[in-house]
């Protein structure tokens, strides 16, 4: 799930979000109220004057431009998001309903992709494929689009396709690419053996999963460990690894240090390396290794070395043939799989493409060096495009210009020479404009450089730094891409451990046992005003934002926030009723009416707090309050005081005749481990955010809950999940259980891994209600990338979807023509305010 995710947010970030190789999350990708119209021919189909045509440009920047976006080699986001423009997937993601966020398929360089598995099981036995029997997830069969072609005319079929992954596994090439398709789930049969054939290799454990853990190596008798056949094996640093996408894992600790490291191990098994970078594997420096990454805020640890560790595999002599892939005819492909795999999990693969074109691929071919090398995809002069747009012109380090591509399938040539196109598919129930953008302009600036000019009206896109957000919080083009993650205040609420806090410095944090305290700091945040007024967020009331699908692939509109269950969990928790005799008609009305926020209802829970907690004898009526919270890894900037000053703020106009004093609650940073000094109950009070697994919610709560999945519960020092039990009613039956089984039971062998959808979202909902009810944490805005587009262009949608962005430069509007914005800027005095 965490490659998958990977995979299509690459896709996202790679044309969706039309990043153009900003690495600082360039939101380029596109609002709803087109203004602007495609361009047309005129009425007498005789060409027009250039100076006369109507053009439509995209102006964006970037830090730094790609440098090798050969589909076979390259390594960087700025040369994926080169591909994005130039090399068509075989399929994609877009909208088909921008209103509920449903998405759908397409098939762009392909026209269908069929499991053809039960009708060609011979090919399971000829490419040694890992079952011999099986009737479904082995054996694809691409039909090709026949009206695909390179920029310069030539014909892409079949043959392009074979003879480009021949290149891709060259084993006298060893292409840095070669590992999305001889490893990993989509690997294809044989390639493997063909890439490596005659030599010993090194694998990269994390993508072959080869071995699972210490025991399966084998101990020799100098302490050292090997593989099953004497090969060497090694904890590797200063090689990229596929768990961390490709990084190593010298630069996270360089880049994040005693934040999320244990320096001192890792320091400590540097001094072990060889020139390479790689540690014999001892049991020694396997606990190192251990120590490295066990640190809470990286969130792993035992079990999880296996992801950081190499291992050297021998290989016989290997043939084409005995890879899986095959001309079938002019325009079908066969790819066999080496193991199983799910057909959309397989289309997610497509979603990248490997072909390159064969004349000038060879003329690009260097084979001076021990290993032949090609220069193809490196410059305008060696790229050839197949997809929406061409490369007219790169200068190195400063700017890079892309053009439509003539000889693309889906445009349309008008009389007058522009190129109009409309989409071969329905998107909210018709087909739409695309590609409406004639010209892509990359420009090399800094984010500083980058600010200028996108008021000036030289650019069309621009990210502010977090510290800037807030300046453009009011406007409409301010883009907020949503995260799965939610910003949440976390507490520690065992009295004895607040009494203690209490000796060691706080005043009064015994508060923090009450229930209806927590309650009411929950209602006393105004939410609304909270993300407006600090950098980069949208208010949250549940744990699961928008991003969360429960059926991703069978039912493209399975938004769990979308459905009944969802809604009535939250509408429980914030205790609001609908129906006849009340304010909201419908469920839909109610769930739509929560804001988080009730002050009334905040400030006659604090004052039943007050109560109850001077009856216990553990507060005075009238005493201050003084709570310190581990609030950051960093340190603090303005944005995080301001979030600070808010949530005091809040909270004391809601204890303002409640029997409480004033509160003031002191955020500490730089904190190299917050999460666990809030389980061990060194701070009352926690700010951090947990997500992912956007899609199978189903285990999003084993993070709150389950201790064996996690180092630790954030909220471990209010409770022990795995022994406290709930009791639910699913599907008419009582069934009880502790808060850890729950959290596990759509999982693996658990009660309801196998239930239909509706069983487990009932499952779902119920856990999400009644673990916010506990109040152990608080949730209050979801993360988001921002960034801001100028006037002169709008998105397709304004509502974000993880599958699909806004739509992409594919359905991006044009609300002005080149000319007709230079006219606005100018009349605005040169500077655009936003």
């Amino acid at each position: 799930m965490k490659k998958l995710v990977a995979l299509l947010l690459a896709l996202v970030m790679c044309f969706s979000l039309v990043a153009c190789g900003n690495n600082n999350a360039n939101v380029s990708d596109a609002p709803a109220n087109n203004t602007g119209s495609q361009p047309s021919g005129n009425e007498n189909n005789t060409p027009a004057d250039p100076a006369e045509v109507d053009t439509y440009t995209y102006n964006s920047y970037s830090s730094a431009l790609g440098t090798n976006w050969n589909p076979h080699t390259w390594e960087m986001n700025s040369d994926s998001a080169v591909q994005g423009y130039i090399l068509a997937p075989l399929t994609d993601l877009t909208i088909k309903d921008s209103t509920t966020g449903e998405y759908q398929w397409i098939f762009v360089a392909a026209t269908d992709i069929i499991d053809v598995t039960a009708d060609h099981q011979d090919d399971l036995v000829k490419y040694g494929c890992a079952e011999t029997d099986a009737t479904e997830g082995y054996v694809y069969e691409i039909h090709l689009r026949p009206e695909m072609c390179w920029e310069d005319g030539t014909p892409i079929n079949a043959d392009t396709y074979v003879y480009s992954m021949q290149q891709m596994l060259s084993p006298e090439m060893k292409n840095y690419r070669a590992n999305n398709y001889y490893s990993g789930e989509s690997a294809l049969a044989g390639a493997e053996a063909y890439f490596f054939q005659g030599s010993i290799a090194a694998m990269d454990n994390s993508l072959t999963g080869a071995i699972t853990a210490l025991t399966d190596l084998v101990k020799g008798e100098d302490g050292v460990y090997k593989t099953a056949d004497g090969l060497n094996a090694y904890i590797v640093l200063t090689t990229g690894l596929d768990w961390l996408g490709g990084y190593d894992l010298a630069t996270y600790v360089g880049a994040y240090g005693d934040a999320y490291f244990d320096v001192a191990a890792y320091d400590a098994l540097y001094a072990l390396a060889d020139e390479n970078g790689n540690v014999a594997i001892t049991d020694e420096t396997w606990a190192l290794l251990t120590a490295v990454i066990s640190n809470p805020n990286w969130g792993e640890g035992p079990g999880f070395e296996v992801n950081y560790i190499n291992y050297e595999k021998q290989y016989a002599e290997s043939s084409w043939d005995s890879v899986g892939l095959y001309k079938v005819d002019d325009y079908t492909i066969r790819y066999v799989c080496a193991t199983a795999y799910d057909y959309y999990y397989f289309l997610t693969s497509c979603t990248s493409n490997w072909i390159v074109h064969e004349e000038l691929y060879e003329a690009c071919k260097d084979y001076s060096g021990s290993l032949v090398t090609s220069t193809y995809n490196t410059s305008a002069e060696t790229t050839l495009s197949c997809y929406a747009y061409r490369i007219e012109s790169l200068q190195e380090e400063k700017q890079m210009v892309y053009v439509q591509n003539e000889n693309y399938w889906e445009y349309t040539k008008n009389a007058d020479g522009t190129l109009s196109s409309e989409t071969f598919f329905e998107v909210d129930g018709a087909k739409q404009p695309q590609f409406m953008t004639q010209k892509i302009v990359v420009d090399v600036m800094t984010d500083d450089a980058a600010k200028l000019a996108f008021l000036a009206g030289e650019l069309d896109d621009w990210t502010p730094a977090a510290d800037e957000v807030v300046e453009y919080t009011t406007s409409d083009q301010l883009y907020q891409v949503d995260e799965t993650y939610t910003m949440r205040l976390f507490f520690h609420t065992n009295l004895d451990s607040l009494k203690a806090m209490d000796a060691a410095g706080n005043t009064n944090s015994v508060v923090m046992s009450n229930y209806k305290f927590r309650q009411a700091m929950s209602l006393a945040i105004n939410r609304a005003e909270f993300v407006t007024a600090t950098a980069g967020y949208k208010a949250a009331y549940s744990m699961l934002n928008s991003l969360y699908f429960y059926d991703v692939y069978e039912d493209p509109a399975s938004i769990y926030r979308n459905t009944d269950e969802a809604k009535q969990a939250i509408v429980n928790l914030y205790g609001v009723e609908y129906g006849d005799g009340t304010i909201y008609a419908t469920l839909d009305d109610a769930y739509a009416s929560i804001t988080g926020y009730n002050l009334t209802e905040a400030k006659a829970l604090f004052t039943e707090a007050c109560a109850e907690l001077v009856a216990e004898g553990l507060y005075t009526a009238g005493e201050p309050i003084v709570i310190e919270m581990g609030w950051m890894a960093g340190a603090m900037d303005s944005s995080n005081s301001q979030q600070v000053t808010l949530l005091n703020k809040y909270m004391n106009e809601a204890l303002e005749g409640s029997g409480f004093g004033t509160i003031e609650l002191k955020a500490i940073d730089n904190l190299s481990s917050r999460y666990e000094d809030v389980y061990n109950g060194v701070y009352a009070i926690g700010w951090g955010a947990w997500g992912g697994a956007a899609f199978y919610p189903f285990t999003m709560f084993r993070v709150y809950c389950d201790p064996s999945y996690v180092s630790y519960i954030h909220e471990g020092g209010c409770w022990d999940p795995a022994s406290e039990t709930l009791t639910l009613n699913i599907a008419g039956e009582e069934v009880t259980m502790t808060w850890q089984q729950w959290s596990v039971s759509m999982t693996g062998t658990g009660k309801y891994a196998n239930a239909d959808n509706e069983t487990k979202l009932a499952v779902l909902s119920a856990l999400e209600e009644n673990f916010l009810k506990l109040y152990y944490c608080i949730p209050i805005c979801a993360t988001t990338a921002c960034s801001m587009l100028s006037y002169k262009l709008s998105y397709y949608t304004e509502n974000y979807s993880i599958m699909y962005g806004f739509g992409g430069i594919r359905l991006m509007n044009h609300n002005y023509t080149d000319a007709e914005w230079a006219e606005y800027v100018a009349s605005q005095g040169g500077s655009v305010a936003y």
